[in-house]
This record gives C-alpha cells, sequence and structure tokens, in this order.
C-alpha cells in the first residue's frame, strides 16, 4: 500500500514509459477504487489528460460487481479494443481491490472467447500475482461467487438476448458453510446472516439495502459446533 505522496510518482513513472511506447490517444482506463468522491487516482491520470473510469472494488465488502456493471465494464472494453488493433486497457485497483480487478479481466476472457473454461480464466489471471494476494484482501474465498458470475457471463454466448440477466426473485433455501469458523475457541460459531441489495419497493434507488437480517435472539442465533 502506497502513502498518497508515493502514488503520484509511481503511477507517474508507469504511464510516462506507457506514453513512451504508445498514444495517449489509444489507452482507455480503468480504476477499481474506494469511492472517494475526489479521488485522488483519478486526479493523476486527469493531470496526463487521461480520464480513469471508476468502478468499485466491492459490494457490500464482497469482492464483485453488480451485473449491471460488469455488463458496463465489458461491453466498453469490446467497444474499445473492437475499434482498433492498437487500443489498449489500462486498469488499475486501488488498495484491496485486487480480487475485483482479477474477477473482471477473467469477465473479459470468457466475454470475448479468449478462454472457453471460467476456472482457467481465473487461475490465469491470479499466476500473475503473488501467491495469497487475494486471501490477503478477502477475508472470504471469493472464488466460489467469481466462478459463477463467470457462468452468468459465458451465458451471453449462448443466449444472446438473455444478457444481461433480468432482475427475477429468487429463494434462498440454505446456506452451506464447508469449514465451521473456530469464533468461541471451542470449534463453534453462532451464525448471522444479511442480504443486501436494491429495495424492491424503491425501483428508483439502486444504492445497496439490509434486505433480512437474523434477528439476534436465542430463537434464531444459535451455537453451531464443527460437529
Amino acid at each position: 500500500m502506497l502513502e498518497e505522496d508515493e502514488l503520484k510518482p509511481y503511477i507517474g513513472g508507469i504511464l510516462k514509459q506507457l506514453l513512451a511506447r504508445y498514444s495517449i490517444d489509444s489507452l482507455m482506463v480503468f480504476n477499481f477504487e474506494g469511492g472517494k468522491k475526489n479521488n485522488q487516482t483519478a486526479r493523476i491520470f486527469s493531470g496526463y489528460n487521461m480520464s480513469a473510469m471508476g468502478y468499485p472494488r466491492n459490494y457490500e465488502g464482497c469482492p464483485l460487481l453488480t451485473l449491471e456493471m460488469i455488463h458496463h465494464f465489458l461491453r466498453s472494453s469490446e467497444s474499445w479494443l473492437s475499434l482498433s488493433q492498437d487500443n489498449y486497457l489500462l486498469i488499475h485497483s486501488e488498495y484491496g481491490g485486487w480480487p475485483v480487478l482479477a474477477f473482471a479481466l477473467a469477465a473479459l476472457l470468457v466475454y470475448l472467447r479468449r478462454c472457453k473454461d471460467e476456472r482457467k480464466a481465473l487461475e490465469m489471471i491470479h499466476k500473475y500475482a503473488p501467491p495469497g494476494l487475494v486471501e490477503l484482501y478477502s477475508p472470504l474465498d471469493p472464488a466460489p461467487s467469481h466462478l459463477r458470475y463467470l457462468k452468468y457471463v459465458s451465458r451471453r454466448h449462448k443466449s444472446p438476448e438473455l444478457w444481461p440477466p433480468a432482475d427475477r426473485t429468487l429463494n434462498l433455501n440454505c446456506a452451506i458453510i464447508r469449514t465451521v469458523p473456530n469464533f468461541d475457541g471451542e470449534g463453534g460459531c453462532r451464525p448471522i446472516f444479511r442480504i443486501y441489495g436494491p429495495d424492491p419497493l424503491a425501483p428508483h434507488d439502486s444504492s445497496a439495502k439490509v434486505l433480512f437480517s437474523t434477528p439476534k435472539t436465542d430463537d434464531f442465533v444459535q451455537l453451531y459446533t464443527q460437529v
């Protein structure tokens, strides 16, 4: 993690190397950021007359994007790359944004049919990072969710008319925890579930709200052991 006074010369050095080889007009910039209004990384790019398209680095703490944002990223990337063989994508993630950046690149490989296998696409991107980087930034393993969303992207080739997927009601029948966390020191935990998403009763408000939370009473919050 770079301090603010270190970030500008770091990114500036990279941009100077790139602009020595490529035209500034050939680069489209994406930045997975922390959501600050006055984003420092975006200001650094603007100093080089480059505008960075910002995406959040997580959704309510989960290293994923909404399907709407995934669709926007994929279509923008495809459109830019198809304009010229000399066009390139410059993608930057701020601290903690690597898991989402890895997912976005894997989704782009699947979307452009550069890789047909979702798991291989994700593994291919992870090879470019030091071991353990995903675990460092994400307390939960994001791979199952990433693979599920990559399968959504794959469906675009099978049923283009169904992409992006329309909103529909889902029923959550069960939640499976493969390994029970040892929160109490004796091999058990008391899980509380929260579901975040836009309020279906307020279609014009896309911000995430708590749609469901387990009541904090003894009837619902029970102790589950590893056994």
